[in-house]
């Protein structure tokens, strides 16, 4: 009869506490069986379920009350689980017959930073509880710069004697370092409990490197091509090329860039894949170069003898050598000229072609000075420099003066003072350079 009783009056205690609320009231949950004699008295329920809420943490301003086994449930929580759980909690408690759960789902305020706090206070905690293992990692870590640092030295001395590039001994160096670091990686976090994270490294490298490689790749391709030129030695430190439109002597090659010493004492850098692409010149991988001029004689001069006068001033020359041997040719036949190429070779290691060029150039023409060997432009113009003579019937021509003799009174020397002393500008272009400032000591120009 009292389970009757119980079961007829909770609809109507559901009823009776909340007669204005529109919404329909929370079902209560109601136990499988209904004891008639209770040994639980209800107080010591309500406190028990009390002592339980508070405990969680979950729950704002709880409040328990029981009335005839009839346990009201108030209060506030974040979570629809927890109030779920709540009311499990009570309709499994003793002498519990039914169960009205009135507690309210709050949502949690944008500006409610508590999670954060937690987190960040369960973080310290974990942080010192693995505090030990952190420092254990460190000294790790420390021994595996010291191992990587030595793998570099030793490979650099096992490399010496096979790899003569140096460049291309201290990339190989520095690539044997790799998989000692990369062990030494894996080790620490497996020390630190890291394991998942140590296996997502060692598996992920190879997809590491694909997306640094697409995302550097024009970083990738200089130190590609870098590697490629220490291997074919297209060019020595110091030599003289051209490349790319620019002209000047090697100071040195990089992983990214080759850095060259124009004739004007200017740095210039140029990339590593565009050396690697573009077509090189190198002036000095051969001792001797030969340079050429082209100069118009007359058509009223002899041309043999015009080439026997250049090719002696060619053979008598100091600076250029005699094997190969120079040579005069006739080229063409021009509007006003006979044109005569001077062909010649110079030990460019040891003289400038600049200023050797000058001399042969300026000894050649006073040659033909003192030949009288005409050397017309092409426009024929024909110069009076006493004036038109009027010669009237039986009157002799004027005598005609002396030809060109402030030629004979001309420098002949091979090197002149204006030309200097005809060696080569490899030697004042290495002083340039020394006395220059690296382009890479200059100041961070990310510094504030």
């Amino acid at each position: 009869m009292l389970a009757a009783c119980g079961l007829l009056v909770i609809p109507a205690l559901l009823s009776a506490q909340e007669p204005d609320e529109p919404e329909e009231a929370p079902a209560a949950e109601v136990a499988k069986q209904v004891d008639v004699e209770p040994v639980a008295e209800d107080t010591e329920i309500a406190a028990r379920l009390m002592r339980i809420l508070e405990a969680t943490e979950w729950f704002e301003q709880p409040e328990v009350e029981v009335d005839e086994g009839v346990v009201f449930l108030q209060g506030r929580t974040s979570s629809e689980q927890h109030k779920e759980w709540a009311g499990r909690l009570a309709g499994n408690t003793q002498d519990v017959v039914a169960v009205v759960n009135r507690i309210e789902v709050v949502e949690r305020s944008m500006w409610d930073l508590s999670p954060a706090w937690n987190e960040l206070a369960q973080l310290g905690a974990e942080t010192v509880r693995q505090s030990p293992l952190i420092a254990f990692g460190l000294l790790l870590l420390v021994a595996t710069w010291l191992a990587a640092q030595a793998s570099v030295q030793i490979a650099r001395v096992l490399l010496r004697p096979r790899v003569k590039t140096p460049m291309l001994r201290d990339i190989a160096a520095r690539a044997a370092a790799v998989p000692v670091f990369l062990l030494g990686l894996y080790l620490i976090l497996k020390v630190s409990g890291l394991t998942r994270l140590a296996v997502t490294v060692l598996g992920g490298t190879g997809l590491i490197g694909l997306v640094v490689g697409f995302a550097f790749r024009d970083i990738a391709e200089n130190f590609l091509a870098s590697i490629l030129i220490s291997m074919q030695h297209p060019f020595e430190r110091g030599d003289l090329i051209s490349v790319a439109g620019h002209q000047g002597y090697v100071q040195g090659v990089n992983t990214r860039s080759t850095l060259l010493m124009t004739l004007e004492g200017n740095h210039i850098q140029i990339p590593n894949a565009t050396i690697y692409k573009e077509t090189i010149t190198n002036y000095t991988a051969n001792p001797n170069a030969r340079f050429d001029f082209v100069v118009g004689i007359g058509y009223d001069a002899p041309i043999a003898k015009a080439q026997s006068i250049a090719l002696s001033v060619l053979s008598d020359h100091p600076a250029v050598v005699d094997h190969p041997e120079p040579l005069v040719l006739v080229e063409a036949l021009g509007a006003a000229t006979v044109n005569v190429r001077v062909y010649f070779w110079v030990n460019v290691h040891k003289h400038s072609f600049l200023k050797v060029l000058s001399s042969v150039i300026r000894l050649t023409k006073q040659a033909f000075d003192e030949a009288e060997i005409s050397m017309p432009d092409e426009a024929r113009e024909v110069v009076f420099p006493a004036g038109v003579p009027v010669i009237t019937p039986g009157q002799e021509p004027p005598r005609a003066p002396e030809k060109r003799a402030a030629a004979t009174i001309e420098d002949k020397s091979a090197a002149h003072s204006a030309e200097g002393d005809l060696a080569s500008e490899a030697e004042d272009i290495e002083q340039q350079a020394r006395n220059a400032r690296s382009p890479e000591a200059g100041k961070d120009l990310l510094e504030s």
